[in-house]
């Protein structure tokens, strides 16, 4: 029997893998859609050539950035869930003999085909979004056939997707290879330590200190730095420290817990902080660019409404907020999407444990809300976390703005809590009454 036949006895679509299969196909299709979507918006703001083109060419670049992690997140949770598909079909291919190299190779062969359908799906959701998204008014016209792309440029995003879903394959490969049994057994992860939190307070001093210094600056592009420079640190500094926070939260609601789905739900947080933080670390990135860069939009958009502003400057303040609030509502439906799949595969990995509980006398109910409880505390803690580090950062701008924009900054709280509503929802899509129901 050659690899290419192994392969597709091990991965062709069963009725027992069919649900699986189509999930991570369609987390791929949302991949590719959003990020050619973003890629055709960015590269948009070419087509007006003016005094401002390099401006907003800098600022899409920036949009670009703090949607790299989102997207990124979304993309990991598909190939993760490619992988953990693979991890115990793989294990068992390992303990009956197979060598390393073929067990490589028929990764590399799975995800690659299921990256490469799900991609092709994406191109045909980006060709239905994009005269859509073509309506939106960016320096004073709708974007419109500027949302097209390149046939080249969809073929790289469809190669970088099926190259993301082969190398996060290939990476969890190492688990299989040198024990096969770590797999079935599924051996625990360790804790993140402390010490990030040593490091992290350093950095937010920084940074800190960096913006307390904006205003001394005479250069607006040194300004820009900073500023710039700042966000990037924070976000780094974010995701240092997420996973201890994370873990801090569950230890906190675990001595608190008072009903056995809080109890539940607090184990489950604990059981891998870091694969916790994955799942939200999105949302704390979005809602510290939200703090910081909604501030200063909102504000710029009060000077930009001042009829002694000409007419550029004022065009580029009401598309500085428009942007934040696309950055947002982008950012968390990346967010809801990715918990949307982390939550499908994590019930289905946790279905033998669902089952006990249910022999056991548990009501499913609780069972629900532990599960939902274990998502929703963590992206609560870290959200409204991530808001007041941001907050005090740039505490005088967001004063400044609540006092003289307060209708944008409503706009944009809007925005974080229909964020979060989103969030919610993409979890109410998975139930383990379905789980229980299969067994």
């Amino acid at each position: 029997m050659t690899l290419f036949s192994l392969a597709w006895l091990l991965g062709k679509p069963t009725k027992q893998r069919r649900g699986p299969l189509l999930l991570t196909a369609g987390a791929y299709a949302l991949v590719s859609a959003l990020v050619l979507t973003v890629t055709a918006g960015a590269l948009s703001f070419s087509r007006v050539q003016n005094d401002l083109t390099g401006m907003y060419q800098v600022l899409a670049a920036l949009a670009v950035v703090l949607l790299v992690v989102p997207l990124a997140v979304l993309g990991s949770a598909a190939a993760r869930l490619s992988a953990r598909s693979l991890d115990e079909r793989l294990s068992t291919v390992r303990l009956l003999g197979a060598t390393p190299g073929q067990v490589t190779l028929m990764t590399v062969i799975e995800s690659a085909a299921i990256a490469l359908a799900g991609a092709l799906g994406g191109v045909v959701c980006y060709a239905g979004l994009a005269p859509l998204v073509g309506l939106i008014h960016f320096q004073g016209s709708a974007i419109g056939t500027a949302m097209w792309l390149k046939p080249g440029v969809i073929a790289l995003v469809i190669l970088g997707v099926v190259l993301v879903a082969v190398i996060s394959a290939t990476l969890g490969l190492k688990r299989i290879i040198v024990s096969p049994l770590g797999v079935r057994n599924r051996v625990t992860v360790p804790r993140p330590k402390w010490i990030r939190v040593v490091v992290v307070a350093a950095i937010i001093l920084m940074i800190y200190a960096s913006f307390s210094m904006l205003g001394q600056f005479k250069s607006v592009a040194v300004m820009m730095a900073v500023l710039l420079g700042g966000i990037g640190l924070g976000l780094g500094a974010l995701n240092l420290v997420g996973p201890w926070a994370v873990g801090l939260i569950g230890r906190s609601k675990l001595k608190r817990a008072e009903t056995p789905d809080k109890l539940l739900a607090a184990r489950m947080i604990l059981e891998s902080p870091t694969q916790a933080w994955r799942q939200v670390s999105g949302i704390a990135m979005t809602s510290f660019v939200a703090v910081v860069g909604g501030s200063g939009a909102a504000l710029m958009n009060t000077v930009g409404a001042d009829s002694s502003l000409d007419s550029g400057d004022a065009l580029l303040a009401a598309d500085i907020m428009t942007g934040v609030l696309i950055t947002i509502m982008v950012s968390f439906l990346s967010v809801a999407c990715s918990t949307a799949i982390t939550q499908a595969a994590t019930t289905l990995d946790r279905s033998e444990l669902y089952a006990g509980l249910d022999r056991l006398g548990m009501p499913p109910a609780t069972m629900e809300a532990a599960r939902v409880g274990s998502v929703m505390i963590p992206v609560l803690g870290v959200g409204v976390g991530a808001a007041v580090i941001s907050g005090v950062l740039v505490f005088p701008l967001v004063g400044i703005a609540i006092i003289m924009a307060p209708l944008s900054v409503g706009v944009i709280l809007l925005t974080l809590a229909a964020g979060f509503g989103a969030v919610r929802g993409s979890v109410a899509l998975t139930s383990t009454d379905r789980v229980l129901k299969t067994r």
